[in-house]
């Protein structure tokens, strides 16, 4: 990928912090916390500030180019976006559809963050079924009288 040319896609600044940073997380198959990437520049003999480090990562997020994974207590991982399956799930009443990324990639990162796993094979068969708010409100007003 053409850094550079991908930013200007997207609308955003070309700065040697945000290439630098896209092509950390380019290189990496695992979502990396924003530390992780300020040691990267320190490997690298770049001066940066952690909070330039932040900035540009919210800023991706914001422009759908990273996936943000909330790791609790304050701490985040960011991933590069990859165009993601889908899945569907159902309204077991109406039967209302609604598409969802997959979760694969947050499975991934949880198992890696709590068992210090790496997910070398997997095989995730989902089967959504719900029941959607609408139906929810409908069943409650039901039960009310």
């Amino acid at each position: 990928m053409e850094i550079e040319h991908y930013l200007r896609q997207h609308g955003i600044k070309v700065t040697k912090a945000r290439i630098n940073i896209l092509d950390i997380l380019c290189k990496n198959d695992s979502a990396l916390s924003a530390e992780f990437i300020f040691d990267e520049f320190k490997h690298r003999k770049i001066n940066i500030d952690l909070s330039t480090v932040y900035r540009s990562l919210e800023l991706f997020e914001k422009k759908n180019i990273v996936r943000k994974f909330d790791l609790g207590c304050g701490k985040y991982n960011y991933i590069i976006k990859q165009e993601d399956h889908k899945h569907v799930i159902q309204c077991k009443l109406c039967h209302k559809k609604v598409e969802i990324d997959c979760p694969m990639q947050q499975i991934r990162e949880i198992i890696k963050n709590t068992t210090g796993f790496t997910s070398v094979n997997e095989e995730l068969n989902i089967n959504l079924e719900g029941i959607c708010d609408e139906c929810k409100k409908k069943e409650h007003k039901k039960s009310k009288e």
